[in-house]
């Protein structure tokens, strides 16, 4: 896994930050107005386990520039921003969630940039933001006096009462108060309501059950319009909720996002077979589940279909790494699974004598033993 703070590309790109394989799926997380990639820091690390997370911030805010945008912006805008970025990734197509104005960008997306979004994830935001006039005011109220009022309030359009982030309120009083006017200028022109019923990637609406800038109504309205969308409300959230509730969060954007363990089962069942994977879940108890979910997410679901190595070359490293340890229950296993991924007898036991070379005579003399078996049984079954 690795992480990397991006330079900001002379002025040119958002700010982000990308945690996670390089080779996992990709995972766009949008900020809310006023904060940065801070809102997401108790919810992305675990993501990254199975996606390669990329963050951002809007323009103005944490270390993005300030002159991305200007007066008159709109979500248009700041999703080209978004595509810009994820152009400058390489990333084609990508999953994205977003909180309040970044789901808005999200679902800009959605609608306007369909061949680029997977899977969408809309959380604590709206189609509309209640009209034109309160942003209106509000950005030339920022425009005329910045940022520091505006800020003293932060907790009660955030968070529940007694509830804070102070990180996240100093990201609101340091924004650019220009660039913060010009996304509530996005915010004052934003009205998807008519197009929901285009959006066709699967889409998940999280609502704070106590979110008054949000309330679970506008999520509600989003969940019926988007064909087969679902909703997940959070008790005890407020607009934030990726910072007051990162535990309910990650469990609704694992279960949205992780198709893991699916596809991981998927290619389990073609490289092991489905006799062997049945087997083994029906011996699986209380006491095991954890480990046989871990097995289909991880080493199914992410290491099996990783692409840059074939399923002959993964099987060809696997049986070398079995009998190096001497698992020889698993390498008769991994044999079957090698003749289902394309390899001869003939390859198994060139890779077998190859063992004998770097992992001793015995190991290989087992091995040789354990596969002769394995193949023995094959010919009597298909005769």
């Amino acid at each position: 896994m690795s992480t990397r703070q991006q330079p900001l590309s002379d002025g040119k790109l958002l700010h982000h930050r990308a945690e996670g394989p390089v080779t996992a799926p990709p995972l766009l997380l949008g900020p809310s107005l006023g904060t940065s990639t801070a809102l997401w820091d108790k919810v992305a690390p675990e993501l990254s386990v199975t996606h390669r997370v990329v963050r951002w911030d809007l323009p103005g805010h944490g270390h993005s520039p300030a002159g991305l945008i200007g007066p008159g912006a709109t979500v248009a805008d700041l999703a080209a921003l978004v595509l810009a970025l994820a152009d400058s990734l390489g990333l084609d197509r990508f999953s994205y969630a977003g909180v309040s104005l970044g789901g808005a960008v999200g679902l800009h997306l959605a609608v306007h940039h369909p061949e680029r979004v997977e899977r969408l994830a809309v959380i604590c935001s709206s189609a509309h933001f209640n009209g034109s006039r309160p942003w209106e005011e509000r950005a030339a109220l920022v425009r005329a006096e910045g940022l520091a009022g505006l800020a003293e309030g932060a907790d009660a359009r955030w968070f529940t009462p007694g509830f804070t982030v102070p990180e996240l309120v100093e990201d609101h009083r340091r924004a650019d108060p220009d660039s913060y006017a010009a996304c509530c200028d996005a915010l004052a022109a934003f009205d998807l309501r008519e197009r929901l019923p285009a959006i066709g990637a699967p889409t998940l609406l999280v609502a704070g059950r106590e979110d008054p800038a949000t309330p679970p109504a506008h999520l509600r309205e989003i969940a019926d319009a988007v064909p087969g969308a679902a909703l997940v409300e959070i008790p005890g959230a407020s607009h934030l909720a990726p910072a007051q509730c990162p535990e309910a969060v990650l469990t609704a954007l694992r279960a949205h996002f992780d198709g893991g363990a699916k596809r991981g089962m998927e290619v389990r069942r073609q490289v092991l077979g489905d006799t062997h994977v049945d087997r083994a879940q029906a011996r699986q108890s209380e006491f095991t589940a954890r480990f046989q979910d871990f097995i289909s997410r991880y080493a199914w679901g992410e290491i099996w279909t990783d692409p840059t190595l074939a399923r002959r070359e993964r099987s060809m490293i696997t049986l070398t790494a079995l009998v190096a340890h001497g698992h020889y229950d698993e390498l008769a296993m991994h044999i079957r699974a090698a003749r289902r991924n394309g390899l001869t007898p003939e390859e198994i036991g060139a890779v077998l004598l190859q063992t004998a070379v770097y992992c001793g005579v015995p190991a290989a003399n087992s091995a040789f033993a354990v596969a002769q078996r394995v193949l023995a049984e094959e010919d009597e079954a298909a005769g």
